[in-house]
This record gives C-alpha cells, structure tokens and sequence, in this order.
C-alpha cells in the first residue's frame, strides 16, 4: 500500500489508523492546533461542498501560561496539553484518518523548550507537530474564514486573537483567489493584501496587565491602548484604508474570547456554536458586551454559561484587542467566527489530496482504485 507524499509537520498517525478502510467508507483527514491556551481537534470528510465534520474537540490547556516571564513552557503547562494531546491522537486513530496535520504556534515558537516539547509529543503521541510560521498561520486563519467574507464589500480584517499572538489579515475582496471550490484552492494564493503578527494574545496580555491593581475601566484602557501601539505603526495596509473609511470593508474576528462575547451577547444559556459562528455584531454591540463584562467580577464571569472559569480571566483581554482594532480599523459591522485554523488546515489537505487522486485514476485506468494511496 503506497503513501502519498506528506506536507512538513503531516502526521500519519500510528496503530488503528493505518488499517484498510472498509469498501466505500469515505476518507476522513484530521488537522489539530495546539495554540498558547487551547489544543483543539477536527476530523472531517470531504464532500461536494467542502467536507463533514465527524470528530471535533477543544480543551483549554494554557501551554504558554508564564511564558513570557520565563521563556520557557512550565511542566505543568506541558502535562496539560500532552494529556490533551494523546486523547486527540486516539480520536486520530479510531477515526481511522488518512491524512492528518498537527501545528503549534506562538508558545511553541517563543519557548526556549518549544522544539523540545515537540519532540515529546511526537515520541509519547506519534503526533508530528509542525512550528508554524506566523504568516502560515495568518494565511490559515483566512482560509478558514473563506465563507464568511461578504463579497459586497471591497475588503476584509480578519482578526485570530490567539492566546500569545494575533494576526491580523487584510484581504482584498475584489482580487483573484477566492472563487477557487473549497478543495481546490491554495491558502498561499488568497489575495491578503497585508499581514500582521503582534506578539500579544489573551493570554500575554492578561498577565501582563494584571486584573484588580487599578479600576477596572483604567485597566481595560490601559490593555487596548498596549495593543494599539503595536498594530498602529503597521504601514503596508495603508493602501486600503480609505475604503474601510467609506465603510466598504468588514471585519471578521476570530477566537474564543470573540465567540464569548457573542454568545454574552445573544444571552445565551449555553454556547451555541450554530448561533455564534457567522454572527453579525455591530460594533457598538461589541462595546456593549464588553462593558458588561467590566461590570462583573472575574468570579462573576466564569457563572456566564458562553465563557466559564477557564475564560473569565481572559475574556476582556480579548474584548480589549478587538476594540483595539476597532478603533484603528473601523468597520460598523463584525462578523463572528467559530472557525479559523482548522477549517483551513482541513481544507489544504484535501486540496492537496483531490489532484493525486485524479492523476492516479487517470493512470490506471478504469480499474484503478480511488483509494489506492491510503
């Protein structure tokens, strides 16, 4: 049985995974972000329209927590998420996947041990996490956000506020690049037209600007203020500025801090990813939201069904990156977005698995198997 040939960092998981799938049984692919804060799993099949979600899992690990003041990821941070990580390595297995990407971002690329750790998972997990660049990542994040774009509008903002860094993706609505079918298309092909990664995610900029040392509004001020500096002296997306000040441009804003805003939003008792993901929200909804969150205490968040105590000590610091942005890049409206590097990893894989197929088929004739490769 032969292989097909594998991107850097493209795990062929071990054990159960390697078997003959049944006749007929649809392929499934597999793409897992280990970000600063969460460790997130899909597995999906392709379909007509793009692919089928069969597996999906997140867990909030905090594998940057005290980064930033050490340089290195902690032990407990790192037990954190290899216990996560071997439980997505089952989910790899039994979905019996035939393609499978894992990446790692800002934690991993600021930490003194990041390779290091990498190289345990890959020996306790058999996952062969990839150290993503931030441009990579930033590239992903909009492919990902493909279908939430409005092409009535001239440009986009996507915004991933990760938890150690946030990219922030100016994309050219009008250009070439987006019409490609959702398996057909190469994210480095997108017409971003500018890309930003500033080294402040939920996480770095929560330890940073520690809660309680001032009243609450002057904290909040002095994080958005943190973020602006970084992002304002950013000259390349100049060019499209004036048609976000004609307010023909959108922002699409992606992150679990994001989608909790949402969710505070519609008032939600439960988070409803169906509700949330594509979610229009003005920006002084935006506003609204988060000065509701002021008001409360961090013990008074973690009670809100759409963010818990994982997310009560981070939830502002990721209102106060989106309002950052918001005040240099105005847009009235902002679309939510419960999706982002995944979908975009998903997507890459079966784009780049279609094209050998077909060239098989091609090749072997009538008789040849579709799924010879796996």
């Amino acid at each position: 049985m032969s292989e097909a040939p594998r991107a850097p960092g493209e795990s062929r998981p071990r054990g159960p995974s390697l078997r003959r799938r049944p006749p007929g049984e649809t392929p499934a692919y597999a793409a897992l972000d280990l970000g600063t804060n969460n460790c997130r799993l899909l597995v999906a099949t392709p379909t007509s329209g793009g692919f089928r979600v069969v597996e999906a899992y997140s867990r909030i690990v905090r594998l940057g927590e005290g980064l930033t003041a050490s340089g290195r990821l902690s032990d407990a941070a790192m037990e954190r998420s290899m216990a996560a990580l071997k439980v997505c390595a089952e989910k790899i297995r039994r979905r019996r996947t035939v393609r499978v990407r894992a990446i790692a971002t800002q934690a991993c690329r600021m930490a003194d041990n990041g390779q290091a750790f990498v190289d345990r998972v890959a020996e306790e997990t058999g996952l062969r996490l990839q150290i993503i660049t931030p441009r990579e990542e930033a590239q992903l994040s909009v492919a990902g956000c493909l279908n939430l774009l409005d092409r009535t509008a001239e440009a986009a903002l996507v915004v991933d506020v990760g938890g150690g860094s946030t990219e922030l993706s100016w994309v050219d609505l009008q250009g070439e690049g987006l019409d490609a079918h959702p398996r057909q298309f190469a994210a480095w092909k997108l017409p971003i037209k500018a890309w930003v990664s500033i080294p402040i995610g939920v996480v770095t900029l929560a330890e940073r600007f520690p809660e309680g040392e001032q009243s609450q509004d002057a904290w909040f001020r002095a994080m958005v203020d943190a973020v602006k500096e970084r992002i304002a002296d950013f000259p390349h997306a100049e060019a499209l500025r004036p048609v976000f000040e004609a307010g023909r441009a959108q922002l699409v804003g992606t992150s679990g801090a994001i989608t909790s805003l949402a969710g505070l939003h519609l008032d939600l008792p439960r988070y409803d990813r169906n509700r949330v993901d594509g979610l229009w929200m003005k920006r002084s909804d935006c506003e609204a939201a988060a000065d509701r969150l002021l008001a409360l205490t961090a013990a008074q968040r973690a009670e809100q069904p759409c963010i818990g105590p994982d997310r009560a000590d981070l939830v502002l610091a990721g209102a106060a990156i989106l309002q950052a942005v918001q005040e240099l890049w105005p847009c009235e409206r902002v679309r939510v977005a419960d999706r982002g590097l995944r979908e975009g990893i998903l997507m890459s894989l079966m784009s780049e698995q279609q094209p050998r197929r077909s060239r098989r088929r091609r090749r072997g004739g009538r008789n040849a198997s579709p799924q010879a490769a796996e």
